[in-house]
């Protein structure tokens, strides 16, 4: 695997991938990474001729200065996980090749994609910061194929927004998000937690199962408040105070007052210095998700719009393995 720094060598290196015939997947990350995006790498790697993992720890989508200083690093690690994944390339920017000295231009998805949740917790500059990284790697990379994880089920339905409105010529794909033994989603910041939080934030997942349990007795059009309200007593039983437990539409992210279509179960919860974010779709065209405890099927409870090579509702996309 070769790591690339600057955009002229990796515009040089995609050149000669392209004159060769090659199709280019991209897997975008910002480090620390896991069996989360090591299963993005594998996708990438059994779509696209040649895949590219990006490296960059963008500080324009922290609002928090202490989070970005915290968030853990290690390049040298994530390289040989990178490699071993199958990838082909490393992009690692500095800061200062990504955002140049006098850099003033910004990427907005506006409306309620990046108003709510996420948009409302972490501020709307949250939202504008990763849709203007996201739009410069995908210039810089011009890949055909982009993958990202459903955990971060919002910032998925604004980054095909993004594609759409501004006509990039990109396929976004996502793949199901993978869970520790617990149930508990895979997340760098998972680094952070003590071990005692650890324990703690197993209560996250399980609060996701007690809202599959309780829907998953409930008639079709009954009323969405019992579904939601298992979720947050299993949360404050725990001791975790929620930002937010919604259940919202998983294409508009509007809010769902009766269960008489796909629901989308939303949680951001602070754990310790942590803070955690899960889904879970409810969706009765497809089998009952199991978040924990016990296997999790990989596809079961993500979003029509979310599932690797399904095609979105809203902004279709297609398909096709190489070979």
């Amino acid at each position: 695997m070769r790591t690339i720094r600057t955009v002229r060598e990796l515009r040089a290196h995609v050149r000669q991938v392209r004159a060769a015939g090659r199709t280019i997947g991209l897997v975008p990350t910002m480090g620390a990474l896991h069996d989360g995006h090591l299963s993005l790498v594998a996708t990438s790697v059994a779509d696209a001729d040649e895949t590219i993992v990006s490296l960059f720890v963008n500080p324009r989508q922290f609002g928090d200065a202490g989070d970005l200083e915290h968030y853990p690093r290690d390049e040298a690690r994530d390289a040989a996980l990178a490699a071993d994944a199958g990838a082909h390339v490393l992009f690692a920017p500095p800061v200062d090749e990504v955002y140049p000295d006098g850099f003033g231009t910004e990427v907005r998805v506006s409306g309620p994609l990046t108003e709510r949740l996420e948009g409302a917790h972490r501020g709307a500059a949250h939202f504008h910061g990763v849709t203007t990284v996201v739009t410069k790697l995908l210039n810089m990379v011009q890949p055909d194929v982009a993958f990202f994880g459903a955990k971060d089920a919002q910032q998925v339905l604004v980054v095909r927004r993004l594609v759409r409105d501004l006509d990039l010529p990109v396929r976004i794909e996502t793949v199901a998000t993978v869970r520790e033994d617990d149930g508990l989603a895979r997340s760098s910041r998972n680094l952070r937690l003590s071990p005692e939080d650890r324990r703690t934030a197993g209560s996250v997942p399980r609060a996701l199962q007690a809202a599959i349990d309780a829907w998953s007795v409930t008639d079709e059009g009954a009323d969405a408040g019992p579904v939601r309200d298992a979720a947050v007593d299993a949360l404050h039983a725990a001791g975790l105070d929620p930002e937010y437990v919604a259940l919202v539409d998983p294409g508009t992210l509007g809010d769902v007052a009766a269960l008489d279509g796909p629901a989308l179960l939303a949680v951001a919860v602070p754990v310790g210095p942590v803070r955690l974010i899960d889904n879970v779709l409810l969706d009765r065209s497809a089998p009952a998700p199991r978040i924990a405890p016990g296997p999790v099927d990989p596809t079961a409870g993500v979003a029509p719009l979310l599932r690797t090579s399904v095609p979105s509702p809203t902004f279709p996309t297609t398909t096709t393995q190489k070979g």
